[in-house]
């Protein structure tokens, strides 16, 4: 695997009395898919917003290339990190070519806009069948793709997912997971937060396990497939 590319040293974030992550740390290499698990209220969208600065860090650095990445939103995607958030939060009231111009906004040169565009169809040919049709009469796993889509015209070095499973049909989720595997195997870094632990460490090559902001467990994937602590507290078996 590469050199490290994103990095988060000691990350705490707080509501008020509420320590939401409590000094945790993580790094992802070139052209690895790392995930991120736990349970509900763990601290993993406090994390994935900490990394794209919408939340306000107590303390802690996140870098990229070895360099501090800057604290604004529209700052970090133009330093090479784009989010699918959790929930998709596309536009319902402009259309799927519409959603995906807005994902170009940070790009400072436009050229190979519309190269981009064909690869993006040909993960997602559906998108390019409702190109015109407004984003919210997709169906949730079209809106999926849509959201996904929207962040890959970023040029994003690093993809962010929160719970890119959420509220999905187990069919759309297995295409959505296997799309994934196709952008990291164009050398988009994949960094995944997923309640859904069993389908996001099946396609990772390493994970991390927070609990009510702390590491718990780190590792490579596939062992933490294996690991009986794992298995019962998360994958639903002993």
């Amino acid at each position: 695997m590469g050199n490290v590319l994103l990095e988060a040293r000691e990350l705490c974030v707080s509501y008020g009395a509420i320590k939401a992550l409590q000094g945790f740390s993580m790094v992802l290499k070139e052209k690895e898919i790392v995930s991120v698990i736990g349970s509900n209220g763990a601290g993993k969208s406090t994390f994935m917003n900490a990394l794209m600065g919408m939340v306000r860090r107590d303390s802690g650095s996140v870098l990229l290339d070895g360099k501090v990445l800057p604290e604004k939103s529209f700052q970090v995607v133009r330093s090479g990190l784009a989010l699918v958030p959790e929930g998709r939060r596309i536009f319902g009231p402009l259309t799927v070519q519409e959603n995906l111009e807005i994902g170009a906004f940070s790009r400072s040169s436009q050229s190979g806009k519309d190269e981009d565009l064909e690869w993006i169809f040909t993960l997602f040919p559906r998108l390019k069948e409702r190109l015109h049709q407004y984003a919210g009469t997709l169906s949730g796993g079209e809106q999926q793709m849509l959201a996904i889509a929207r962040a890959l015209m970023a040029r994003p070095r690093v993809l962010l997912l929160d719970e890119p499973s959420l509220g999905l049909a187990p069919i759309i989720i297995r295409d959505i997971f296997k799309e994934l595997q196709m952008i990291n195997e164009e050398g988009v870094s994949i960094l995944l937060v997923e309640q859904n632990a069993r389908q996001a460490l099946q396609i990772s090559d390493r994970a991390y396990v927070l609990q009510t902001g702390h590491l718990m467990k780190e590792g490579a994937a596939r062992e933490l497939l294996h690991d009986p602590e794992i298995r019962s507290a998360y994958l639903g078996a002993i």
